[in-house]
């Protein structure tokens, strides 16, 4: 079947424009592009109404109607923005990241040279997340200034802040469908912003996933809570949560029941993959101090076009696909993924996928990995790998010194892949495969560099604040559960590697280059002038 559209002066029919699903069509045809994955291909045609000349102000209408259309249903392919809520300079954020660390160090050597307030110069760390709020001492009064202290693509995350603090008294997860209030369940669901806190330290065991709805925040602070059972955290098609300073561990996957997703909705759910934190089409999202470990799947997932993610301060340990990046390499949207991990240790017992990247742009920057056994970094389909400031320590391994992986992709085609190490620290014989422009530019840097010891105060206070700050204590208590590369690590010591080694931070860092599609202008110009030309060539005849 065909749909007809018609564009009109107040004279005549000017053009009669035809949207098909096809290859072909047996008429003349002007154009024939495919301009998104979800739009069928146009293919226009052209009649003269009567015999006569296209009139010019019907030119210039389908010019106008081209541009409009072209707007509405490719603005984002044409902007370079795979999502709507994507930003449009990745490196201007990686840049302002690399500014917030500087001036937190710049800071902190301030105080330590002229310590007039000994509290203040004791809990400083340089790590701009944490100092901005860890020096107060009445911080917990104060709750709701965390959600001002995010940094990279979860800048943005609000969380509750604004909202009323919702405090957990009941660590049971009973009813699914119909939860109890005081528990946390009860409180992800609600509608409203709320900034979750907890009465107690309490282990909390899930029936099912926890579905969070949009503007929550889950504050641990003050308490050891304790997140384990089936399915765990659920971050699906929302916006704007923050999760801080929890233990999540033991996740096993669960579902084909009916769950509770907001007090007014009620969905049947199909099995879970049993992730600690997965995140769905989400965005603004900041995941900071969590202790995550021994899931069935992955740590943390991040698919489906989800964006604006912040990644800090937590502590992976004991599993072997740690974190997946992107949803299926097909799955153009995850090209406009924007994820920063920061501050993190990736320690022992894990595997591999730290992250793995499908598509997408992805921040890596002063993390400190001291135990893999297969790969750190891994990547298929093209993603951006800006890596800074990190500390790699290979295993004793011989096979597993490098870094990256490029998977199921041959040398031809990842090599004009964005990966790139500005500043990182490689202990034991770990190496970087840069690519791209990562292997051919050099960045220009702004800061001296600075001793590798850096790395060890940023990541200090990585995982949970105020007790272990792995799950090593938790998992010891409620009993491990399976997960792959079992064995020992065996990373190389840090010793020495401040003297031999630097971590330089540029301020400039070459953009992505990406190859730009025609103008729609130029376009419209150039239709403008085929028509004029044939309309009257054909009024001559």
């Amino acid at each position: 079947m065909w749909d007809q559209l018609l564009i009109t002066d107040s004279s005549s029919v000017c053009l009669k424009i035809y949207i098909q699903e096809a290859n072909h069509l047996s008429s003349f045809h002007l154009l024939t592009k495919n301009y998104s994955s979800n739009f069928p291909k146009l293919l226009i045609i052209f009649f003269p109404d009567s015999n006569r000349m296209i009139p010019h102000t019907c030119i210039f209408l389908f010019a106008l109607f081209f541009v409009s259309l072209s707007s509405s249903v490719g603005a984002t392919s044409f902007l370079n923005l795979s999502l709507p809520h994507q930003h449009p300079d990745p490196e201007s954020v990686a840049q302002e990241v690399q500014r917030s660390v500087n001036a937190s160090v710049s800071r902190r050597r301030e105080v330590f040279e002229t310590p007039t307030n000994k509290a203040q110069s004791q809990c400083l760390t340089g790590n701009p997340i944490d100092d901005c709020w860890r020096c107060d001492p009445n911080w917990a009064n104060n709750r709701q200034h965390l959600a001002e202290c995010a940094i990279g693509f979860g800048k943005a995350a609000m969380g509750g802040k604004g909202g009323r603090l919702y405090v957990v008294t009941d660590s049971s997860d009973h009813d699914t469908v119909s939860p109890t209030p005081g528990t946390l369940r009860f409180g992800v669901i609600q509608e409203e912003p709320l900034w979750i806190v907890f009465q107690s330290s309490m282990v909390i065991k899930l029936k099912h996933e926890l579905i969070v709805n949009n503007y929550k925040t889950i504050d641990g602070r003050g308490a050891n809570v304790q997140i384990t059972g089936n399915g765990c955290i659920t971050l699906q098609y929302i916006s704007n949560v923050i999760i801080h300073n929890v233990h999540v561990y033991n996740c096993k996957p669960s579902g084909n029941t009916d769950i509770r997703s907001s007090p007014t909705h009620v969905g049947h759910r199909g099995r879970s993959d049993g992730d600690a934190i997965s995140i769905f089409s989400s965005r603004n999202i900041w995941i900071d101090h969590c202790a995550l470990s021994q899931c069935t799947d992955g740590l943390v997932d991040i698919i489906m076009g989800s964006t604006g993610v912040t990644i800090s301060n937590n502590y992976f340990s004991q599993h072997n696909e740690v974190m997946l990046l992107g949803h299926d390499d097909k799955y153009t949207p995850d090209s406009g993924m924007q994820v920063t991990i920061a501050f993190n240790r990736f320690g022992e017992g894990l595997v591999q996928r730290m992250p793995r990247i499908r598509r997408g742009y992805v921040h890596v920057v002063n993390n400190d990995y001291f135990e893999w056994k297969m790969y750190a970094i891994g990547g298929s389909s093209g993603p951006t790998v800006n890596s800074e400031g990190n500390r790699y320590t290979a295993p004793t391994d011989p096979s597993a010194k490098e870094v990256t992986r490029r998977e199921e992709t041959s040398e031809g085609e990842w090599s004009d892949w964005n990966w790139r190490t500005d500043g990182d620290i490689m202990a034991n014989g770990a190496f970087f495969v840069p690519s791209g422009e990562g292997a051919s530019m050099q960045y220009s840097k702004s800061v001296s560099p600075k001793s590798a010891n850096l790395i060890d105060q940023l990541t200090m206070n990585a995982g949970v604040l105020g007790g272990p700050r792995d799950n090593s204590v938790s998992i010891s208590n409620g009993g491990g559960a399976n997960y792959g590369g079992g064995g020992s690590g065996g990373g190389g010591s840090h010793g020495g590697d401040g003297d031999l080694f630097g971590m330089i931070f540029g301020s400039g860092g070459a953009a992505v280059a990406q190859s730009s599609p025609p103008s729609i202008v130029l376009l419209s110009f150039l239709i403008y002038l085929i028509l004029y030309i044939t309309t009257n060539r054909g009024a001559s005849l």
